[in-house]
């Protein structure tokens, strides 16, 4: 794995455009069982938010020094606005579009001794495309971006995201995509898509041989004229078909602690390093070292170049 150069890295621009979410932890004491009902009673002595969904992804992408556009919509809100600061703060360019009749997504995770007892979510899907009202704000963007990522979360934001495609194929920018559900046929003609296993089983069926994987993986390629499928494999490391066949790089993470966020780390170290000049297949093994350090930390997190060149 050759290092890519802080120069190089500093000089990429990735558009990320998706769901986002907040992402809040509320840490406490588990000291006694209620009496009201089998379950602990969680003295909070900490809060903490976090950037979740999209904002994740672009917050991946400026931890490796690169520089990130966050491109969304969200609900009118004290989530959007504590998540629109934590985005600021952390060097992402926002670009946040609001919609009163929308929810802001939150995920609260109650942790107690040193476990998640409980999420709870809060979340309602936009009764119409939302993503779309913000079109004229991506056509502006994509001169200043070596690279698009739309971020896929299933909920409601990318229902009809076809048309961003087609300006990002116009004007000449390689596209990557975190899918979500059954139909992928939106996703058509982008440079690669990058399912996991379930993702990909929920589009293509099972498969119970690698010739079985690779005969469907590149049926589906061919299907929707992607340049490449790029499939995550958890403990099996990742796979990338393209038109030269398929290269398979092994899993890297040492202990798994926390696999949340994980695809997030790996297609924003693809992006970044894609915006950054590199190949998919010079990409890929630096995506999978990248997404084999996060699993090793709690909680959707990042890498640093600092760690990933280490």
């Amino acid at each position: 794995m050759k290092p890519i150069s802080k120069e190089k890295m500093a000089a990429a621009n990735v558009l990320v455009v998706g769901d986002v979410m907040l992402d809040r932890y509320w840490y406490g004491a588990v000291d006694r069982i209620s009496p009201e009902a089998p379950v602990p009673v969680v003295r909070i002595t900490r809060e903490e938010d976090r950037n979740g969904g999209a904002a994740n992804v672009a917050y991946n992408v400026v931890s490796l020094g690169a520089h990130a556009s966050l491109l969304t919509v969200v609900g009118e809100d004290e989530a959007s606005h504590k998540l629109e600061a934590l985005v600021a703060q952390t060097g992402i360019r926002p670009h946040f579009g609001r919609d009163a009749d929308l929810k802001t997504t939150v995920k609260l995770r109650v942790i107690g001794r040193q476990q998640q007892l409980l999420r709870l979510d809060f979340e309602n899907t936009p009764k119409n495309e939302l993503l779309a009202s913000q079109t004229a704000t991506f056509e502006r963007l994509l001169p200043d971006h070596q690279a698009v990522l739309f971020s896929d979360y299933g909920k409601g934001g990318l229902a009809h995201v076809s048309d961003m495609i087609s300006k990002a194929r116009q004007a000449g920018k390689p596209i990557l995509i975190d899918p979500k559900g059954s139909d992928y046929s939106r996703y058509q003609k982008c440079t690669v898509i990058t399912p996991n296993r379930a993702e990909l089983q929920q589009v293509v069926g099972g498969w119970n041989t690698e010739d079985e994987l690779r005969t469907k993986a590149h049926r589906l390629r061919e299907a929707l004229q992607l340049e490449a499928v790029l499939l995550t494999r958890s403990e099996e490391g990742m796979t990338l078909f393209d038109a030269h066949g398929q290269l398979h790089v092994s899993a890297q993470a040492r202990e798994v602690f926390d696999v949340t966020g994980a695809g997030d780390t790996v297609i924003a170290t693809m992006a970044a390093l894609v915006a950054a000049g590199i190949g998919l297949r010079e990409a890929l093994p630096v995506a999978n070292r990248a997404g084999g350090l996060v699993v090793g930390k709690f909680g959707t997190a990042s890498v640093t170049y600092e760690e990933l060149f280490a």
